[in-house]
């Protein structure tokens, strides 16, 4: 297991600069989840990482050892790609000791162990003498993975390697991964856009935003306490309305008013977030008053449209709650649910 620090990494492609000084630190073991979105250079840094992109500017350092400058080859980490990257015309137990004969690592008893390890650690033994084009996705997918610690890396790269996978299978891998990295502790660096992914895997969630690190903790700190507006928005998608305080309440354009707990905040312009799931019907007649616009019917749950104060929030509510398109609520929500950013 090893240590990475990233600093300053800095990336252009000619006049365009995507990462604006990234500074970054993993602990050995720790499994780390860049998250953002399309575009927002969580890839670039990743492949920055791997060696497979030349920082313009930084260094990158695994286990105490400066590689800013050493091809991906020399060091020592495996990266595991969105396509999967299967040989078709070698089989499974070819595809996953491909690794070890291209570095020529151990013998080949050795190397017919380390498969037969690989493969047992992603399930897949009785599978070895199939081809790609003979395996489901998730399969696939699991020689990838299987490919990828087959030589034991110092560290592990992943590149959105569950967005292929069908919702019930990526449910299933994103337990296999949690489970796989218990047991091999390998320091692990997963590129994902998806926050469930990142929420549910990570020790640490980075988030990116336009080449530069938003807010980055623990899946549970990130979530509770966004920092900004655009963490707030884009993890746990919080409705943001605008509104000022005034002694001690924060007040909507419209002129309602949200009583806050004790907040040492000046009056003055702030934006409020308020998370879907945190918005309920109120049972006394009390609280915001809000119009319907659109239910959406998840399954499990409802989410409504609404319009409040001049802007469109949504709600996720069970079931047994029903509204109807151009109904008028009044809409509660717990003081220590309220979330007030800089606006």
């Amino acid at each position: 297991m090893s240590d990475i620090h990233l600093d300053q990494i800095r990336k252009s492609y000619g006049h365009v600069e995507v990462l604006h000084g990234i500074d970054l630190e993993l602990a050995s073991g720790e499994f780390v989840s860049l998250l953002g979105a399309s575009g927002c250079g969580k890839t670039t840094l990743l492949r920055t990482v791997a060696g497979l992109e030349a920082a313009t500017a930084g260094r990158v350092v695994i286990d105490n050892q400066d590689v800013t400058n050493l091809p991906p080859e020399r060091r020592d980490i495996a990266m595991m790609f969105q396509s999967y990257a299967l040989l078709p015309h070698l089989s499974v137990y070819e595809n996953v000791r491909f690794p070890l004969r291209m570095r020529r690592i151990g013998t080949r008893a050795e190397q017919d162990q380390r498969v037969k390890d690989a493969l047992e650690t992603v399930q897949l033994p009785h599978l070895s003498d199939r081809y790609p084009r003979q395996l489901s996705g998730g399969q696939q997918q699991r020689v990838a993975l299987a490919r990828a610690i087959v030589s034991n890396p110092k560290v592990l790269l992943l590149d959105e390697p569950l967005s292929n996978l069908d919702a019930r299978l990526r449910e299933d891998m994103q337990v296999e991964l949690i489970e796989i990295h218990r047991r091999l502790g390998l320091t692990t660096l997963f590129v994902t856009h998806d926050q469930e992914e990142a929420l549910s895997l990570s020790d640490r969630v980075v988030l990116l935003n336009a080449g530069k690190v938003e807010q980055e903790g623990a899946p549970e700190a990130i979530y509770a306490e966004p920092a900004t507006e655009f963490v707030s928005g884009f993890i746990g998608s919080a409705n943001i309305l605008p509104a000022k305080i005034e002694a001690g309440a924060a007040v909507l354009d419209d002129g309602q008013r949200l009583d806050l707990p004790m907040t040492d905040r000046p009056d003055g312009p702030v934006s409020v977030a308020l998370r879907q799931e945190d918005l309920g019907v109120a049972a006394d007649g009390a609280g915001l008053m809000a119009k319907v616009k659109t239910r959406v019917y998840l399954g499990g749950r409802n989410r409504y449209v609404l319009t409040l104060a001049g802007q469109t929030i949504r709600m996720l509510t069970a079931n047994e709650v029903v509204l109807k398109p151009g109904e008028e609520v009044r809409l509660a929500i717990a003081a220590d649910r309220i979330r007030i950013l800089d606006r």
